[in-house]
């Protein structure tokens, strides 16, 4: 097969024509260095953080489907995956999944020791996420906590510690993360159920709904208290309230538990973490 073709296979294993699971790991990010930096991040800073979040969630992608090639093919919305079909091999997808975990190990060069500790925590909870959903109940916790890693980094690098907004912001983002993933739990709570493997669509069961809307309501109220402990300006509030909004919007999409309505309302977070981080990215624009 010729090299064109295998790239654009490789393309496929990173989801690199999926870029929403990208910005839901940037926009928290993002939002984290601007208030670290109180403003706009030098353009080092701005690009390792970026490209970082890029290959991570690359690597991420490659290293899931190697874990979970055999299941893949029995889900609904999964069984096309290039693994899990054969198009790409095991091997493959570890040595994509190694390389751009390398790629972002140079990022941190530049950065100070607690940065590159905070990564390899980060990298570890994000490798081990596949596995929880053989044996944890609430596997989107542990997803959470992986994809919320970018924040203390963000700190770290910037400040050279992980203050209490940092650790507060980091806790805001847990439960959007739990919230989102498990509208896209419920996508495939069918076939999870079918061949045993565990989620939070499951774990709340008829609740679902109104977990992920409980969920939602955190995330927004410990935004709130992280804007009002840090005198944050109208923007933030203007970008707050579009963020509630959305999450209204969501909890409209997923009431019927129709699986492209919840797809749609996972797909649609993107813009959630937008609004939160133009409402931040506003407040320091005006100081």
């Amino acid at each position: 097969m010729a090299v064109p073709r295998r790239l654009l296979l490789y393309a496929r294993l990173i989801r690199f024509d999926k870029p929403v699971g990208t910005l839901l790991l940037l926009w928290p990010t993002l939002t984290a260095l601007w208030i670290a930096a109180e403003g706009a991040p030098g353009a080092l800073l701005l690009a390792i953080f970026c490209l970082g979040t890029l290959f991570m969630r690359s690597a991420g992608c490659a290293v899931n489907d190697v874990f979970d090639r055999d299941f893949d093919g029995h889900v609904e919305r999964t069984a096309d995956r290039v693994v899990a079909s054969g198009l790409v091999t095991a091997g493959e997808a570890w040595a994509v999944g190694v390389a751009l975990m390398a790629a972002a190990a140079l990022l941190l060069v530049p950065l100070n020791a607690l940065t590159f500790w905070l990564a390899v925590a980060g990298a570890l909870v994000a490798l081990a996420y596949p596995l929880f959903k053989r044996f944890f109940p609430l596997p989107q916790a542990w997803l959470a906590i992986a994809f919320s890693f970018g924040i203390p980094m963000a700190f770290a690098a910037v400040r050279g510690e992980v203050p209490v907004v940092g650790w507060w912001l980091f806790a805001a983002n847990l439960f959007w993360v739990v919230a989102y993933d498990t509208e896209y739990a419920m996508v495939d709570r069918d076939d999870d159920l079918r061949i045993g493997l565990r989620s939070s669509a499951i774990l709340f069961g008829r609740a679902d709904v109104a977990a992920v809307a409980g969920c939602y309501a955190a995330h927004l109220l410990l935004l709130a208290a992280i804007g009002t402990v840090m005198r944050f300006s109208w923007p933030f509030y203007a970008g707050w309230a579009a963020a509630a909004a959305i999450a209204a919007y969501h909890f409209m999409l997923i009431r019927g538990r129709r699986r492209d309505e919840c797809f749609r309302a996972f797909r649609h977070n993107q813009w959630l973490g937008l609004a939160v981080f133009a409402g931040v990215a506003g407040h320091y624009a005006l100081t």
